[in-house]
């Protein structure tokens, strides 16, 4: 009687194995001979019903059964997986003669530009990177630069100050060297570049901006001149506009500097023959420099009697402009679209 069930169930399982066509019927079988109210689980029930000398004989059996559907179920599971697989590999074959996706790729900001060209060679000419705070004291700021209280630079329209008059966002990037040249304390050679942020009360506008990035340059030694500072700053020139171009020094006033000068390069457009770009002079105007002032060394613990040097500043934003011509300095800030960067890759000279 209880062997008729078992061989009743087996016979079943071939019929039922042989027409299954998909995952979903393979698992509806399985719940229907093995879940907790199952026909393959329910024998299991009727142990308590076989006579002691036929129960570990009847147990046999029912474990041989369970065995052979776990083999069945697997093995049909695995042949429908299979084809499955085979289907959705055929239904999704790669067209090899579409054309690919393009990935896009990142773009350095031309500012970015810039200041890694200058970081890349005046570190090979042995300067040093150096930072500073963007909130700066007056006396870094102004006074130890040869500032005076009164100076027209110290306006407040000029100048964004934070905290009454002693502290403010900085104005220029020369408070990163009068740190520098007071952690010496008078005694080693400097020579260093700072990048970085730089605030005034502009108006904004195609070539203004309250927000700028510049980069000073400061080298303090024994018997520099002038000709040194010409030399670096055609090393620059040459870097960022080309072979072709010629510099000159024109006299002007810095506080900090004496004697001071205006930075000139030959302009790239025409080559020295006058167009609006240089406005008809032939020259372009990109910095300001000159020899560190005696009284700017004196306060930041320098003998000027022993030491000299010279400092030079750009207009990142200046630079950019000039290379890419660019005529709006806004450029650089109000347009958020990544793809516009793509367009200075081909413009590198």
């Amino acid at each position: 009687m209880y062997n008729d069930k078992i061989e009743a169930i087996n016979k079943e399982l071939e019929t039922v194995f042989n027409n299954v066509s998909n995952k979903l019927e393979l698992e509806n079988i399985k719940v229907e001979y093995m879940g907790k109210n199952g026909k393959i689980t329910q024998l299991n029930s009727l142990i308590k019903d076989v006579p002691n000398e036929s129960k570990k004989d009847f147990g046999m059996q029912v474990n041989a059964l369970k065995n052979k559907f776990t083999d069945e179920y697997n093995k049909i599971n695995k042949e429908l997986e299979n084809k499955e697989i085979n289907e959705k590999l055929n239904s999704e074959a790669i067209d090899v003669s579409l054309p690919g996706t393009e990935i896009a790729m990142g773009s350095a900001h031309p500012l970015e530009r810039i200041v890694e060209s200058l970081e890349s060679l005046l570190m090979s000419m042995g300067y040093d990177v150096v930072e500073g705070p963007e909130v700066e004291k007056d006396l870094y700021n102004f006074e130890l630069l040869n500032l005076p209280k009164g100076h027209p630079a110290r306006d407040a329209q000029d100048t964004f100050y934070v905290k009454g008059d002693e502290y403010l966002l900085r104005s220029q990037t020369s408070p990163v060297q009068v740190r520098e040249m007071l952690k010496h304390e008078g005694k080693e050679a400097i020579r260093i570049i700072c990048p970085g942020k730089t605030y005034r009360r502009d108006e904004d506008d195609a070539t203004h901006s309250h927000e700028f990035t510049q980069m000073e340059g400061l080298l303090i030694d024994k018997n520099i001149t002038l000709g040194d500072l010409k030399g670096t700053f055609e090393s620059i020139a040459k870097m960022l506009f080309g072979e072709a171009r010629t510099t000159r020094f024109r006299p002007s006033f810095y506080p900090f500097t004496e004697p001071s000068v205006e930075m000139d390069i030959s302009c790239f457009n025409c080559n020295g023959k006058g167009c609006n770009i240089c406005k008809g002079t032939g020259w372009i105007t990109v910095g300001g420099a000159g020899m560190v002032n005696p009284i700017v060394l004196r306060n930041c613990g320098y003998n000027p009697d022993e030491w000299n040097g010279f400092a030079f500043g750009f207009g990142i934003e200046r630079l950019a402009m000039l290379k890419y011509g660019i005529n709006d300095i806004r450029v650089f800030y109000m347009n958020h679209d990544v793809r516009m960067l793509k367009d200075f890759d081909r413009r590198e000279y």
